[in-house]
């Protein structure tokens, strides 16, 4: 049971999320906590100009822990916070480097586990904080660590399997790592479902649950499309690629390790716990209508590289992809012509060193100000008549770039940003209102 920022909050968010335990101390839980929300960019933002400026941070748990524990357990986790309180201020005195800033961010999850395990015992929920660092173990890449998955099972079957057949509830802070040497290290911004995923991979677990301020994966962003309905099932394809492509419920890399062991993912509201949300498996329910959801992305730019070198070639778009490898730059969707490939990507910080370095291939031109629309649904490939209908919805709104055929679950184009919401809107409007629902029941 995986719990993000915004359900641990404060502690009145706290105090629910032990009743949504306890209710469930039957299924012998493992619990994984995101630092509250706010925390990890407050960290984050700290120098040593401003190590002042930490203080209200552990204020903050220190006023929630008040609320929540006394006795021994108050006692136990006050001295927590300010030994944690002390280290980040002596940390903010060394040299700023990668692995100085994991050690300062993972405090929050520190905090945030050691705070619910207090109040899951005062609760009658007998509960342990594990440091998560004995489990997950990393490559050495600070602030976005790979996990070593043979270490780090090993590890977590080793600190957690005895304390669960012992009816113990663990408690672990998500997103945080340690080195084979012991350094901190960090899995990453969303990098929590990811602990809860290779934490449920490593014990075999029935069912790995992502507890959020939402009721499962909606059919679009419910920012957009106030209307947006919960989904029930999703196939792990189809949660990957609307995780991909924005729908930030998810976090793509908790995919990866369900699918391997084909564990369920379940995404919850931790603040309507009554409503089932979705279910992510191996297989999916087949929709009348086809399509599942919509994505999107925005702060996208799109580098169109045309070259007459490419007629004929071989070898030239190993060279163009070897830029972007170099630079550490994910690309999104791709096409390409005889002489020209256009393709997107959502991280425009290294542009100008990768732009000179495709000058060298040929003619670069770059667009800014794009957004990426996926839409998803198993079956798509195989439908007559969706993408027509898809481009006769938003038949007035210019299409840029298309990538179809490349999964028989998605296809994926690009527009203008300022016309995302617009082409959204539209295209739900298209598959998933009253009229769609009448049209795939006859």
């Amino acid at each position: 049971m995986k719990f993000g920022g915004t359900s641990v909050a404060d502690a009145a968010a706290i105090e629910n999320v032990a009743r949504i335990v306890s209710a469930e101390r039957a299924a012998f839980p493992v619990v994984v906590v995101s630092a509250m929300s706010g925390v990890t960019d407050g960290l984050l933002s700290a120098t040593p100009a401003s190590a002042t400026s930490v203080g209200p941070i552990f204020q903050r748990h220190f006023r929630a822990a008040e609320q929540l524990l006394n006795g021994s357990e108050l006692e136990r986790f006050a001295a927590l916070v300010k030994s944690a309180e002390a280290q980040v201020r002596e940390l903010l005195q060394t040299q700023p480097t990668k692995s100085v800033q994991d050690s300062i961010v993972s405090f929050g999850e520190i905090l945030s586990s050691a705070l619910m395990a207090g109040v899951l015992n005062q609760r009658g929920v007998e509960a342990r904080q594990v440091d998560a660092r004995r489990c997950i173990i990393t490559d050495d890449e600070h602030t976005c660590a790979a996990p070593l998955l043979r270490e780090s099972f090993a590890r977590t079957e080793e600190q957690l399997r005895a304390l669960v057949e012992d009816g113990v509830v663990p408690v672990l802070g998500g997103f945080i790592g340690a080195t084979l040497q012991g350094a901190t290290t960090t899995l990453g911004r969303g990098g929590s479902d990811y602990t809860a995923a290779l934490i449920g991979a490593a014990l075999k677990v029935d069912e790995i649950q992502i507890w959020t301020d939402v009721t499962g994966v909606l059919t679009a962003d419910p920012r957009v499309v106030p209307e947006a309905q919960t989904i029930d099932r999703l196939s792990y394809s189809e949660a990957a690629e609307l995780a991909y492509f924005g729908a930030k419920v998810l976090h793509p890399k908790t995919i990866q390790p369900a699918i391997e062991n084909s564990i369920p993912v379940r995404i919850c509201n931790s603040r309507r716990p009554q409503e089932r949300g979705t279910l992510v498996g191996p297989q999916s329910e087949t929709s009348p209508r086809t399509v599942k959801a919509i994505a999107h992305k925005t702060g996208v730019t799109v580098v169109q590289i045309t070259s007459a070198r490419m007629l004929g070639a071989y070898g030239f778009l190993r060279a163009l992809f070897e830029v972007f490898e170099r630079h550490r730059v994910v690309i999104d969707v791709v096409t390409t012509s005889e002489v020209s490939v256009s393709l997107s990507l959502d991280e425009a910080g290294a542009l100008p060193a990768i732009v000179e370095e495709l000058q060298q291939l040929g003619t670069v031109g770059i667009e800014k100000g794009r957004a990426i629309i996926c839409v998803v649904g198993e079956g798509l490939r195989g439908t007559a008549g969706i993408e027509a209908r898809v481009f006769s919805t938003i038949s007035d709104i210019n299409v840029s770039l298309i990538s179809m055929g490349a999964s028989s679950i998605n296809f994926t184009f690009v527009i203008e940003e300022e016309r995302v919401k617009e082409a959204v809107t539209r295209l739900h409007e298209e598959f998933f209102s009253h009229k769609e629902a009448h049209r795939a029941d006859r």
